[in-house]
């Protein structure tokens, strides 16, 4: 097959993709561990935040197999939303599955989670990057073999000691530290528009700016 055969080729096979499923701009996946005993814990903060973003534009979220996950559209189709469901640890199944059966890019995925290294609420975004010791970036950047994929980190405070770190991860947060974490979510709400509409420097500058 010629150069241009095989070009015409690729041209009807993406026509043939985009007119069967939907083009996103943008994919948000809130890592967490599934089953009601772990609702509300540290490590599970990145998908009750992105659930608690998601009110504005989502009535509700649907089980897709495909994706092994709980998945909603919003603003005309162009943000996929994602709660995986399997556990923080095996997050790259989804992920992967995502990014094979989508138009999406592996920087077009913004990954929620959990953050030993910073306070309580302390929220930070982040285009790159390793996996900082998470073990479900961990899994994602193993999985993937490619780590640029952006982040928003939202910090759950460290116990002190790396042998409390497991139990600490999978501790509920106090009354006082679920102020600062309902403070943080408003503070997410003003610059999420940024995010959606690719001014990721600009979200980066106004959310780091104390």
């Amino acid at each position: 097959m010629n150069l241009e055969m095989m070009h015409l080729q690729n041209l009807l096979t993406i026509k043939k993709l985009k007119s069967h499923s939907s083009v996103y701009k943008l994919c948000i996946i809130g890592l967490g561990n599934p089953g009601s005993k772990y609702n509300n814990t540290r490590h599970n903060i990145g998908k009750d935040l992105l659930l608690n973003l998601s009110k504005s534009f989502i009535e509700e979220f649907k089980n897709k197999s495909k994706f092994e996950a709980d998945v909603a559209e919003s603003h005309n189709g162009d943000i996929l939303w994602v709660v995986p469901d399997n556990y923080v640890n095996n997050s790259g199944k989804t992920v992967i599955k995502i990014l094979k059966k989508t138009n999406l890019k592996i920087t077009d995925i913004l990954i929620i989670h959990d953050d030993l290294d910073l306070d309580i609420g302390e929220l930070r975004l982040k285009e790159d990057g390793g996996h900082g010791g998470h073990n479900g970036l961990r899994d994602i950047i193993t999985k993937l073999g490619d780590y640029n994929f952006k982040r928003l980190r939202i910090g759950i405070g460290h116990p002190g000691s790396k042998r409390e770190v497991t139990n600490w991860v999978l501790n509920k947060f106090s009354s006082n530290e679920k102020k600062i974490i309902k403070d943080s979510f408003v503070k997410l709400d003003n610059i999420f528009e940024l995010i959606i509409n690719n001014k990721f420097k600009s979200a980066q500058k106004s959310l780091h700016t104390k």
